[in-house]
Parts: C-alpha cells; structure tokens; sequence
C-alpha cells in the first residue's frame, strides 16, 4: 500500500522561543532531511493546515517561527513543549546553497521573511570560510517587530549588516524601507555574486527592481514566494500563478522567472 502523501504525523515540541508578541518559534523534534529554503504543513487536526518555512534546522529537529494570524496559530501558540504538533514535509526547492560557496552572497529580507534565510545565513555565520563576503540587509517594521535579536547580534559580528526599522529610530537600526539601504551595496566590488531577496511580495519587487538599478544582473537574485503555498504537493491549486504551481516549482526561483510572477 503507497504511503498517503497528504497524512501528516505528529512530532514532539522540543522548545518555544517567543520571539515578540505575535511570533513564536517552535523546536520539533524530527529525523526529516531539510534544505535552507523549503517548508513544512503543519497542521493541529480537525483545526487546520498552514505551510511554515524552516528557520532553523539540526541532528533531529527543525525550527519553525510561526506568526499568529488566525484560528489555526491561536491553536499552535497554546502548545507547550512536550505538546504534539502535526507536519508533513519538507517541501519545495531550496536556496542553490553550494552555487553561493566561494563567491559574495546579498541576503535582503524584510519581516518575516528573514525566517526562510535564517537557517542559510547561520550555515555561512558557522561555516564563514566557504564563502568571500555576505552583505545582509534586514528590515522591520518597529522595535516590537524585531526577530532573531541573537542571531542578529551574532550576523554583525562576522558579516556586513544593515539593520532598519520603517520609522523607529533605536541603537543600531537604521531607518526606513530596505530598499533605501540597498544602494549602499558595494555590488561593483564583486567578483561573483549573488543576490536572495526574501519578504512581502511588494518588498521583493521593488528590491530587485532596485538591485538591477545599481547594476545586477536579473540571473543573479533569487528570490522566495513561502507565503504562497497551500497544500504543498500541487493539488489544490492556490499557489498557481499563471501556469506555475509555486509548491512545486518553488518557492525558490531564479528573477528571470520570478520576475514574471511578482508582476
């Protein structure tokens, strides 16, 4: 008998992180063998599924930061470690990781979309000698928004950060919208290069038509659609755009045919 692609299991919390207010960061304990970049269904039965991006990952156990935003994350956010939670996964493609070794890598994020890079940038953070430079630019929306403070310190200290916040003005953030900051890219420094841009649709559109501006070339920047999925094996549609099933294809694409979705 085949396996039911669409059952998840159950897997146990290992610890939660409350990141700020509306995000938390859930430790599952689980053996599946993860890329930077892909996501899992999590689900709570009879309640509902949503698609969650690894933010993290070890022997063992991923990481995934959840934002409450309904029926389902309320659910999530009263588990307690040693509490069950429900995946099936990993899904989709991933960040082509062994591409960017050896040459200059430009993480731009905004919000929550620095959960998909975190688990990327802490492989470069803790293997620093497989790649030339990392510039990354992280952008929140205020102080209260700010995820990761650890890992944000730790990135300072090995790459080359931009931290803002859209208005707030504190102590080693600077301020406005990401692409403001992307200007300050030394990008005509580089030998080889590549660009990940990761955030709200709207951001990764005006932050790659900002990276062309200052000279990338479109093969260059990749870019990840997480918030899209649905049911993460292609059946059910909701991620289509055009012809492209983004679960399937995705959530990782190359500008060249990321530029065609995000108009």
């Amino acid at each position: 008998m085949s396996e039911n692609i669409m059952l998840p299991n159950p897997h146990k919390i290992i610890n939660i992180i409350n990141e700020t207010e509306n995000e938390y960061t859930f430790r599952v304990e689980t053996n599946a063998k993860v890329k930077h970049g892909q996501f899992f269904q999590v689900s709570i039965p009879k309640i509902g599924e949503a698609p969650i991006s690894v933010s993290s990952m070890g022997d063992n156990w991923v990481e995934l930061t959840i934002r409450k935003v309904g029926k389902l994350t309320n659910e999530i956010f009263n588990l307690k470690p040693g509490d069950k939670i429900f995946m099936r996964g990993p899904y989709g493609n991933s960040f082509p990781k062994d591409d960017f070794k050896g040459k200059d890598l430009v993480v731009i994020a905004g919000g929550t979309g620095v959960s998909p890079v975190r688990s990327l940038l802490k492989y470069f953070y803790e293997n620093p000698d497989e790649i030339r430079s990392l510039h990354f630019i992280a952008g929140f929306k205020d102080e209260k928004s700010i995820l990761f403070k650890e890992d944000l310190k730790n990135f300072k200290t090995r790459f080359n950060t931009i931290y803002t916040l859209d208005k707030d003005k504190i102590e080693g953030f600077e301020v406005g919208l990401v692409t403001e900051h992307i200007k300050k890219i030394p990008f005509d420094t580089f030998e080889n290069y590549n660009v990940v841009i990761v955030g709200p649709p709207v951001m990764m559109h005006f932050a790659a038509l900002e990276c062309l501006k200052n000279g990338v070339p479109e093969e260059k920047i990749w870019v990840s659609f997480e918030r899209k999925m649905s049911c993460g094996v292609g059946k059910c549609g909701h991620c289509k755009i055009n012809e492209t099933y983004v679960c399937l294809e995705g959530p990782v694409f190359n500008y060249t045919k990321a530029k065609k979705l995000l108009d």
